[in-house]
């Protein structure tokens, strides 16, 4: 006999609060999370059931959060997203524990949260790509091997996202120092110091596809978001639909989404992130 669903929220605040909204309307019992400081929290109080984390950074530990599942008899878990959202040992934890993760299979987390991956799976399926390196960078790059770049060019983190590990070069000169720098911040933020070259598109538009996956191999894509303003690489405005994607390039840029994420074997909601250049051609 197939399980009845119950959801576990694997979150807090508003995030928590939005899922457990739309649960409430499809009749889905949930559970919620919280840790000491969230006892009189809104999310606790909205759900069916709640569950205690104790200490602070129980949001983040993952054993806890089984624990809690298995307690409250969930047979589902939803990150929300920030926390573990994104996280390959979470997903594969809870998909080992026996419960449906509700987002991408824990590989697809794995494949799609190193750049230098992805670049490399978009590559193989002839999608278009931005000029750059496919390896990590050496811990020092030769000036002459620098010389060879065109400028201007960025320095990325392989791993990570949210705009970190990010650095513009504009000579060669430069670029020893930018790259010790984004090796730095890469480091402090996802504790992985890979880094590599990718070509900076001059006054680009970020383009943002949203595409759902069905997990029997049919992907749809749901429209384009414009997310060009922007503070310190961190969007501030997104706008849908894009003033600057006619039907065409819609129709484009979202059947390289869908194959894309095809391509990755994406299960759920996701998003594929464009840069627009001013010829109207996307990578």
């Amino acid at each position: 006999m197939k399980k009845s669903l119950k959801l576990l929220v694997a979150n807090r605040g508003e995030i928590a609060l939005r899922v457990l909204r739309t649960c409430r309307e499809m009749g889905i019992p949930t559970v919620a999370v919280y840790t000491d400081v969230d006892e009189l929290a809104l999310h606790v109080s909205y759900a069916d059931e709640a569950v205690a984390l104790g200490e602070r950074n129980g949001y983040l530990d993952i054993d806890k959060l089984l624990q809690a599942a298995r307690q409250s008899s969930a047979t589902a878990i939803h990150p929300g997203y920030g926390f573990l959202a994104e996280n390959a040992d979470f997903a594969q934890a809870v998909e080992e524990a026996g419960l449906t993760f509700i987002g991408p299979r824990s590989e697809t987390i794995t494949l799609l949260g190193d750049k230098l991956a992805s670049r490399q799976v978009a590559s193989e399926c002839g999608l278009p790509v931005l000029p750059g390196s496919n390896s990590p960078l050496p811990p020092e790059l030769p000036l002459e091997m620098a010389r060879q770049v065109r400028y201007p060019v960025l320095v990325k983190a392989a791993a990570g996202g949210g705009g970190r590990g990010i650095r513009l070069a504009t000579c060669a000169e430069e670029l020893p120092e930018v790259i010790a720098a984004a090796r730095q911040e890469a480091l402090a933020a996802f504790g992985d110091d890979k880094v590599f070259l990718e070509s900076m598109v001059q006054q680009a538009r970020h383009i943002e596809v949203q595409i759902i996956g069905d997990g029997n191999g049919k992907v749809v894509c749901l429209g384009e978001r414009e997310c060009s303003v922007q503070r310190r690489h961190q969007k501030m405005i997104e706008e849908a639909p894009s003033v600057a994607v006619s039907p065409e390039l819609r129709a484009r840029m979202g059947a390289t989404a869908v194959a894309a994420a095809r391509a990755a074997g994406y299960v759920n909601a996701g998003t594929c992130e464009f840069l627009l250049d001013r010829d109207g051609q996307f990578y």
